[in-house]
């Protein structure tokens, strides 16, 4: 089955973290390690560069040698070496530190950083966490979000926020400024050509400005006329309202207003399943280690079975906030999967829903949280094929 539609668009994901082989580094600055001689020995004096994080390890000196023996003489290093040690959280939750060449850090140098900056380390432990589990229970509640209808749309009018140029301070004309003819003539063409400049920065600010002023007159003219009246600028103003929201993964989506702007159906292309999340993290009350669990598959499956109906509800929300005349919203929601017969890629639809306003209406928009998204599908006229373990099969839809 083809769809054409008028308008396609793709909404692009709003910033994410994700754990990668790279990992998530905390890099200490340049400090240095040297050797000093003095009285009481021979010492080791190491710095892990931009933390505070010192130690001084005693090499040679009066503690192992008696009042009388010679101190073995160190020869000072031609210059301080500078170290930089950089920790790094992997996919399996593990730190490993490297120094500045990316080469593996010795034992002492981590060691010395996990006793004196511990705590800073936990906290890098908890980021990381709060990051990868934080993706996960971003697919979960895209629908928390969704618009009030009963709220029209209202055009807020910004201010202007460049400030018009400041005219330059004239330069004065002395004593000896009017005596010599050359001296007067040079401040006179100062000023003249600091007026030129000011009066082409005038002109280029109010031609910015003005251009400004039209297109919120065209803005507002959208907002409070177009859109009840005019197909263009229905969907023209929907695809605008769906940029404007933080999609966790990029998601497509063609539209189109039907029936003299009291209907709208939208085809969307879902995330594939094999791009949702497999990892949730924990800190351990023990140990620097960020603990990683695999998601079983049918947890996979339920992840994504929840993402993909808070998409469609997202949308069909967004859809009859952003457009006070529609009445009905058609949308439906396929994925990319290979034929089993031909091994082809093709087009498996999931879902498809049909929504009127009045039914819409009834939701308590105030405590979206409370929803479960997947049961509250249900309401409307829902065609789906999904499986105990939250696995969706394909459908015919509407």
């Amino acid at each position: 089955m083809t769809l054409r539609f008028r308008r396609s668009i793709k909404l692009a994901p709003g910033v994410r973290w994700n754990v990668s082989g790279a990992g998530s580094s905390w890099t200490f600055g340049p400090r240095g390690a040297s050797i000093s001689v003095g009285k009481r020995g021979t010492f080791l004096n190491t710095g892990i560069p931009g933390t505070g994080l010192t130690s001084r390890t005693l090499v040679a000196g009066a503690s192992t040698q008696s009042r009388g023996a010679a101190v073995p003489r160190l020869a000072p290093p031609a210059a301080t070496t500078n170290v930089s040690l950089t920790c790094v959280v992997d996919d399996n939750g593990t730190l490993s530190f490297v120094d500045g060449n990316g080469q593996p850090a010795s034992e002492y140098l981590v060691d010395l950083a996990k006793r004196q900056k511990r705590d800073a380390l936990v906290g890098l432990i908890k980021q990381a966490c709060d990051k990868v589990n934080g993706e996960v229970e971003a697919l979960g509640r895209l629908h928390h979000d969704t618009p009030d209808p009963h709220i029209k749309p209202r055009f807020s009018a910004p201010e202007y926020e460049e400030a018009a140029p400041a005219m330059a301070k004239p330069l004065n004309v002395g004593f000896w400024d009017k005596v010599f003819r050359t001296r007067r003539a040079r401040i006179d063409e100062a000023n003249r050509n600091a007026d030129a400049r000011y009066e082409e920065e005038m002109l280029g600010w109010r031609s910015r400005k003005r251009e400004f002023e039209v297109q919120l007159a065209r803005r507002k003219l959208l907002v409070e006329k177009l859109i009840y009246e005019s197909v263009d600028a229905m969907e023209i103003f929907l695809e605008e309202s769906l940029q404007d929201v933080t999609w966790p993964r990029e998601t497509s989506v063609a539209l189109e207003v039907r029936d003299a702007g009291t209907g709208v159906v939208l085809d969307v292309d879902f995330p594939e399943i094999e791009d949702m999340p497999t990892k949730l993290a924990t800190v351990p009350t023990q140990g620097l280690k960020l603990s990683v669990k695999e998601l079983s598959s049918t947890k996979v499956k339920r992840l994504y079975a929840e993402h993909v109906h808070g998409i469609l509800f997202r949308l069909v929300g967004e859809a009859f906030a952003a457009l006070p005349t529609l009445q009905w919203v058609c949308a439906a929601g396929y994925t990319q999967r290979r034929d089993p017969t031909t091994a082809h890629l093709q087009d498996d639809y999931l879902l498809s829903v049909r929504v009127a306003r009045v039914d819409w209406n009834s939701n308590d928009f105030a405590h979206l949280p409370s929803i479960d998204v997947v049961e509250a599908m249900t309401r409307y006229d829902l065609r789906r094929d999904m499986l105990k373990t939250g696995q969706l099969k394909a459908i015919t839809p509407h």
